[in-house]
């Protein structure tokens, strides 16, 4: 009996296995600042809707903030309610979305398979990168995606008639559904009709569900929806729902200044960045493979390409657009490893190359980029973007350390191709869940606050010394750190206009900040430069 076997023969050693798993999302996520845009922007909405008072209306700036709806933000005041307003409140949702998703996967895997493969479902998801770093982030789509995923999988089971009371799953996939689009917008059930649309074309339209079971399902859908908006019209009238739509046609059409990418851009980041379950799923993806049961097999590839197609056709492509895949990928990969721990499916030579292959690169990279850094002044040499320059020149010396988390991924890499040529899958999949957790963990502890000093530290440095002083602060480029870190207050009308900040007749000192390529502010005799550091000029001016 392999290890995997053993821990899944009872329900205690795979509770304690998958809560220890889950403890690498917590461990060490308020370690470093937000990033900007994303994680400061939404844990900035929570910190306004504290102060505020004000807990339907999402804000940033304490202007209405149209793009999202609340729920996320609901979940992060909670935990800021809990542990104070910082960076481990923000993220400490996901992380606990990561324990859920381990025990979600799981339990699926256990009822329509076995308890080892629910095992191994848990296992792939978490020893994959970017999905592993998905629940140590502030970022909304965690929670989003487990949502459409429930919803998906209710829906499996209705279409399949897993069940006694089919409209009770048709209406759980609604309340999923309902809570996916509170979250982050009508994409969500997007996501559900597209998967659901495709799916049917497949099997040629010979399943549907009943009447009875599609009205339960938009009974579900609309409960949520529409006890939420209910409560914002009475409050704000209908702006919320032209907004929203006005905003996610414009989102799909136009794209967002920095994030415009190649078509290919988020097959990249899905094959490299979900390394190893990438890997592992691709004799799945591309190939007829026998049936599964509740055709979950189908359904997955489905969402897959869904997912991949629709925001490679999007012009805004952004790293975490395409995290939908992760669920849907991992079941793929973990089908495919418990077919070949148990004889019936043979995994190819390429994919054991692909595997120690892709592993020896991200090794390599981990390894060579604290090096790389180490060599400031030859790096320095290379570039010539001067805010690059000043940011590497103010970061803290990097040491042979950095690279240590490398050479842990780099030696559980090799210990698990060993294990893969041998045939002991289970081995295999530990080694490789145990170089994600610890390489990551390391990581997140040794490299991140140096780049986080690097790229942002300066700044929020100077925002946290000055949060208690009552004064306006204005960013020359597109930033929500001010915001959070100042724990800046409602303003005047004027406040928010930079140009009567920066020639108005302002009653209080004004703080500006720009980055270190941009001298507009030198032309003002009344602004003075108090500081340059890292790639930031720090101004102050002074009512008269």
């Amino acid at each position: 009996m392999s290890i995997l076997d053993r821990i899944a023969s009872q329900r205690k050693y795979t509770y304690a296995f998958l809560v220890f798993l889950s403890a690498f999302f917590v461990i060490g996520i308020g370690h470093i600042h937000l990033f900007d845009w994303d994680e400061i922007n939404f844990a900035e909405s929570a910190r306004e809707m504290i102060e505020s008072g004000d807990y339907l209306r999402v804000q940033i700036n304490y202007l209405p903030f149209w793009e999202k709806p609340p729920f996320f933000f609901w979940l992060q005041v909670a935990s800021m309610k809990i542990f104070g307003v910082g960076d481990f409140a923000a993220r400490f949702p996901n992380a606990i979305f990561g324990l859920i998703y381990l025990f979600t996967f799981y339990f699926i895997g256990k009822r329509h398979f076995s308890a080892k493969f629910g095992l191994i479902w848990s296992i792939v998801f978490f020893a994959s990168l970017l999905p592993h770093l998905y629940f140590k982030s502030g970022i909304i789509d965690p929670v989003f995606n487990y949502f459409i995923f429930l919803s998906i999988y209710f829906m499996i089971r209705v279409l399949a008639k897993d069940g006694q009371s089919i409209w009770r799953l048709a209406l759980y996939a609604g309340l999923f559904s309902g809570l996916s689009v509170i979250t982050k917008g009508p994409v969500g059930f997007l996501l559900l009709g597209l998967t659901f649309a495709v799916y049917i074309v497949v099997k040629r339209f010979k399943v549907f569900p009943s009447l009875l079971s599609v009205l339960a399902f938009i009974g579900g859908m609309f409960l949520i929806i529409g006890f939420w908006l209910s409560l914002e019209v009475y409050q704000n009238g209908f702006d919320i729902i032209i907004k929203f739509i006005e905003y996610q046609i414009e989102l799909f059409r136009t794209p967002v200044a920095g994030h415009e990418q190649p078509f290919y851009y988020h097959f990249i980041v899905v094959g490299l960045g979900c390394f190893p379950m990438s890997i592992f799923a691709l004799p799945y993806l591309f190939r007829k493979r026998p049936p599964t049961i509740l055709d979950m097999k189908t359904w997955m590839l489905c969402l897959f390409w869904v997912v991949l197609i629709l925001f490679s056709i999007t012009t805004t492509k952004i790293i975490h657009y395409s995290s939908m895949t992760y669920a849907p990928l991992s079941f793929l990969a973990a089908l495919s490893i418990y077919r070949a721990s148990k004889g019936t499916f043979e995994l190819k030579k390429y994919v054991s190359i692909l595997f120690i292959s892709i592993g020896l690169i991200m090794s390599a990279v981990m390894i060579t980029f604290p090096l790389l850094l180490k060599q400031k002044d030859w790096l320095i040499s290379k570039m010539n973007d001067p805010f690059a320059v000043a940011s590497i020149e103010n970061t803290t010396p990097w040491t042979y350390i950095d690279s240590l988390g490398g050479v842990i991924l780099l030696v559980f890499i090799i210990i698990g191709f060993i294990h893969f040529r041998k045939g002991q899958f289970d081995k295999m999949l530990l080694s490789a869940a145990s170089g994600t957790g610890l390489s990551l963990l390391v990581i997140l502890l040794t490299v991140m606050p140096k780049v986080d000093s690097m790229t942002q530290g300066p700044v929020i440095n100077f925002y946290e010394e000055i949060a208690n002083e009552d004064c306006y602060i204005e960013t020359f480029y597109k930033s929500y750190a001010p915001y959070f870190y100042a724990q800046t207050t409602s303003g005047s009308i004027e406040s928010r206009d930079q140009n009567w900040l920066v020639k108005g007749p302002i009653n209080k000192r004004v703080y500006m900040i720009t980055k270190i390529t941009n001298l507009g502010l030198e032309r003002f005799p009344d602004i003075k430069l108090i500081k340059i550091e890292g790639g930031f000029r720090f101004y102050q001016r002074d009512p008269k």
